[in-house]
């Protein structure tokens, strides 16, 4: 099975003070703009970061629910964030880690089967396996 999902970014102009938009085939995002004070200044906007880290919250919490059903568990809730670390080295910019943190509330599991699950969701998560940056886990069982 091959599953093809499409995005697409336009951008005009030069580095800093140019613009971009990214698209996605589902309008889940239209034109979004983003540009280079979005990216390093902190101004309000997304970046490719942040969209790194929302494929990979999500992701991860959808490969976490598909590991917890098959140890025979369902979660109420799961709530996770992923932190992405972009640093500047001699080669320009990379993602070097990300940091997962999740957040489950699963009506009688163990701690010890949970922490199974989220890390075999850590490992076989397709964003996981995707990235060449180091992934760190976070997991939290909520009462």
């Amino acid at each position: 099975m091959s599953i093809t999902n499409k995005a697409s970014a336009h951008w005009q102009g030069d580095l800093k003070t140019g613009q971009g938009s990214v698209s996605t085939a589902s309008g889940s995002l239209g034109k979004t703009p983003y540009g280079f004070k979005n990216r390093f200044e902190g101004e309000p906007g997304t970046n490719p970061e942040e969209l790194i880290g929302a494929a990979h919250a999500s992701c991860f919490s959808m490969a976490l629910s598909m590991m917890l059903g098959e140890a025979g568990l369902t979660a109420d809730s799961i709530d996770t964030q992923a932190t992405v670390k972009l640093d500047q080295d001699d080669g320009g910019f990379s993602v070097t880690a990300i940091h997962l943190e999740t957040t489950a509330k699963i009506p009688g599991a163990d701690d010890a089967a949970f922490q199974d699950a989220a890390n075999k969701a850590k490992a076989g998560c397709p964003i996981s396996k995707l990235l060449n940056a180091e992934i760190t886990l976070e997991a939290k069982l909520a009462s």
